[in-house]
């Protein structure tokens, strides 16, 4: 069977344009087309974790600020701390599909993962995109090399999602800065030697500052007692009278809502990319425990029910992965011929609709797969003493952090409106078609995926509608609507997950893989068909006049027929095989 070509063009399509065009499959990033770089940094960051933080796990896990420095250090001699930091600052300069597959390897080692992460990225692309050139070369070859960690300070005990109605204050005196506030829930905050904090300036313009270890005024407050992630460290960063020098501004004055916003877009991907590795690593697991469990006299993976716990994980991870690829091939593609960071910064910020949803749906994957993994292991996966309970409560920090999934609902619609207000988004008419149009009845692509391709075309239409019916009926009160919003941010996130897991599918096809990538393909495709269903006649009742568009929805979402039960246990099948995840 052929393989896939590694060195087909990737596209940088318009963000949000995929509810209204359709990608062609060969120019979308799939794991299979991965060059020898990409395998080499997945490589290089998985054997990092099984040789440094698996061995040390549990005293990892308890809390120990020695030994994460140490391990920091030991990330950063490998490259893993500065693959997006420009190689004239001690970084790799190199792309951000790289510091996807470090993201994802890096998934597997626990508590680290959040020190990790929120160093490398909400901690240090601050600087990358925003630091003047002194202030790059003094910081990034640093953070780079772990011999300094970074904190990311934003979220304050009065202002969580509101972030701009921070109270921390900052006054010029002379020839420093001066910071009065509290920042909470700061990662990495224990052991720390830069933060990066932001404050307004005489109490109005929201800006970004950096402020060393070690600075009189700054001091910490006690460890957090979380539910998870146990081994991160989490503390209070307070400023009192704490004087900067002038020069440690970041950015512009008033500007630090470009940073805060522009790198918390990166870090909502990040967390998808992350929950991707660790959906993978549960079904491996979970499957393993499942064919090694016996009850009745037979292996508990041979039960209907188990099958359809595997079969619907694996469907979710899938999706997941070919979503969040796809996403990062858009971002790196965007990126070429783009010299300066205001630049680069503005073509990732293309992407800010897909941001949001994508963390929703990445870490409601994972919470959905965590615990079906827990089921699947019984009383034992309630045990700390087996692998299930201690990712069960790490994973739920992930529908909070980088903006709630409640947030980044509204902001997925809220972006898309706006985007066609602005006129980068042609949605309007489109929309007013699918209020009026029929059914599509031509699929695109392989025969074997024609069905559900003709699927997600009429999905996309269901979602268009929707969303149009939505915006003209409450105009600019709708982000009042905040239930009817989160339901079109559902069927959005839906129509490019699903789009997504069949190009994936598509671009197999040929291959070893094919048969696998198009089962599971299937099952997303027209599952996602039956949520929307649910979600867009949720939607019209709400609607003004919304009952009287009811059936042309049904119409668009129409009963498909398929027999996901025993596609599901087909996948199940395909599970136990490989001995964990397919594909990859």
């Amino acid at each position: 069977m052929a393989d896939v070509d590694s060195h087909a063009k990737v596209a940088a399509p318009t963000g949000g344009a995929f509810l209204i065009e359709r990608q062609n499959a060969d120019s979308v990033l799939i794991p299979e087309a991965f060059d020898d770089e990409l395998k080499q940094f997945s490589k290089t960051a998985r054997t990092f974790v099984e040789r440094e933080i698996l061995p040390d796990f549990e005293q990892l896990e308890a809390l120990d600020y020695a030994l994460s420095r140490q391990k920091m250090a030991k990330a950063g001699e490998l490259g893993l701390l500065g693959v997006e930091i420009p190689e004239e600052y001690g970084g790799l300069g190199a792309s951000k599909a790289a510091s996807a597959v470090i993201t994802e390897a890096i998934s597997g080692s626990g508590s680290f993962n959040v020190t990790f992460s929120a160093h490398s990225g909400i901690g240090t692309l601050p600087i990358v995109y925003f630091g003047t050139e002194e202030q790059k070369r003094q910081y990034l070859p640093k953070l780079a090399s772990g011999e300094w960690i970074a904190a990311y300070c934003l979220t304050e005990p009065g202002s969580g999602s509101d972030s701009l109605a921070a109270k921390t204050r900052a006054v010029l005196d002379g020839d420093e800065w001066v910071l009065d506030g509290t920042k909470m829930w700061i990662s990495n905050a224990g052991f720390a030697d830069l933060f990066i904090v932001f404050a307004k300036v005489d109490g109005e313009k929201f800006t970004g500052f950096l402020v060393e270890k070690g600075t009189p005024g700054l001091s910490l407050g006690a460890e957090e007692k979380k539910m998870g992630i146990k081994g991160s460290s989490t503390r209070m960063v307070i400023l009192e009278g704490a004087r900067i020098p002038k020069q440690n501004l970041l950015g512009e004055i008033g500007k630090g809502h470009h940073i805060a916003f522009g790198i918390l877009n990166i870090g909502r991907f990040k967390l998808a990319m992350g929950a991707s590795g660790g959906v993978k690593n549960l079904i491996e697991v979970a499957q393993r425990y499942a064919r090694e469990r016996q009850q009745f006299g037979v292996p508990i993976a041979t039960f209907g029910l188990i099958k359809q716990k595997v079969g619907a994980m694996t469907a979710e991870g899938y999706a997941l992965e070919s979503a969040a690829y796809r996403l990062v091939g858009s971002m790196d593609a965007a990126l070429e011929g783009k010299e300066s960071s205001a630049e680069q910064l503005s073509a990732l910020n293309e992407y800010a609709v897909e941001y949001s949803f994508i963390k929703v749906f990445g870490s409601e994957s994972l919470d959905f797969v965590v615990d079906e993994a827990l089921q699947i292991y019984g009383g034992y996966g309630f045990s700390a003493d087996y692998p299930i309970e201690l990712p069960y409560r790490n994973s739920r920090i992930n529908r909070i952090f980088e903006g709630t999934n409640e947030i980044n609902r509204m902001l997925t619609v809220d972006q898309l409106l706006k985007r066609a207000m602005r006129g980068q988004l042609d949605l309007l008419g489109p929309a007013q078609d699918a209020m009026m149009g029929k059914p599509a009845t031509e699929a695109h692509g392989p025969e074997v995926l024609a069905d559900a391709n003709l699927a997600l075309a009429n999905l996309k239409l269901a979602t268009l509608m929707v969303a149009g019916m939505g915006a003209m009926a409450y105009m600019q009160g709708l982000e009042q609507e905040q239930e009817l919003m989160a339901r079109v941010a559902d069927m959005v996130g839906l129509a490019y997950f699903a789009e997504s897991a069949l190009l994936r599918a598509e671009r197999l096809q040929g291959t070893r893989s094919a048969e696998t990538a198009t089962l599971l393909a299937r099952i997303y495709a027209f599952a996602a068909v039956d949520r929307a269903r649910d979600l867009g006649v949720e939607a019209l009742r709400r609607i003004p006049r919304g009952k009287e568009a009811m059936p042309r929805l049904q119409a668009y979402l129409a009963e498909h027929g398929v027999d996901l039960i025993e596609l599901r246990r087909g996948a199940a099948e395909a599970v136990y095989e490989a001995d964990g995840y397919p594909l990859g």
